[in-house]
């Protein structure tokens, strides 16, 4: 499993003109799911972005956690995250779990972080999303996952 995190402080996601999803400050996370991922690295993800201390405490130091600031989290499924682009021009994109692998494991990851008392927003999976966001730092962090473990 691949994730973006972005710290933000306003994200949304817009399908076909509609808002399907909003945050203010928080995390935004762009998740791709890998062919051979599992449950074990969608809580893995879910247990390591909860914990993640990127948020700035009094001294402006990045100390603080998501939940320690109240923040809130977007989660959208991004299969693009998983392309292979070492042939050619044209990404490949055999990686990524097939669709009905990756739903069900992009809703472990909201379920796991919103079982951990976190503030969760969604995409909607499969659609033409526009997503837009305030990057706030700017951070940016890339996660991988592989047999349930952050790597």
């Amino acid at each position: 499993m691949i994730t973006v995190l972005q710290r933000v402080t306003e994200a949304a996601v817009d399908v076909d003109g509609e808002r399907v999803g909003s945050i203010g400050p928080g995390l935004l996370l762009l998740v791709g799911v890998a062919r051979g991922d599992t449950r074990a690295d969608a809580v893995a993800t879910a247990s390591k972005v909860a914990g993640l201390r990127v948020f700035p405490d009094g001294s402006g130091t990045m100390n603080v956690s998501v939940g320690d600031t109240g923040g809130e989290i977007l989660v959208v499924s991004q299969f693009t995250l998983c392309a292979d682009v070492r042939r050619g021009r044209r990404p490949s994109f055999d990686g990524a779990a097939p669709p009905t692998q990756a739903v069900e494991l992009i809703a472990v990851v909201v379920e796991e972080l919103r079982g951990l008392g976190l503030t969760v927003a969604e995409g909607r999976f499969g659609a033409r999303m526009q997503v837009s966001l305030v990057n706030d730092g700017p951070v940016t962090i890339t996660l991988a996952t592989e047999s349930g473990r952050v790597v």
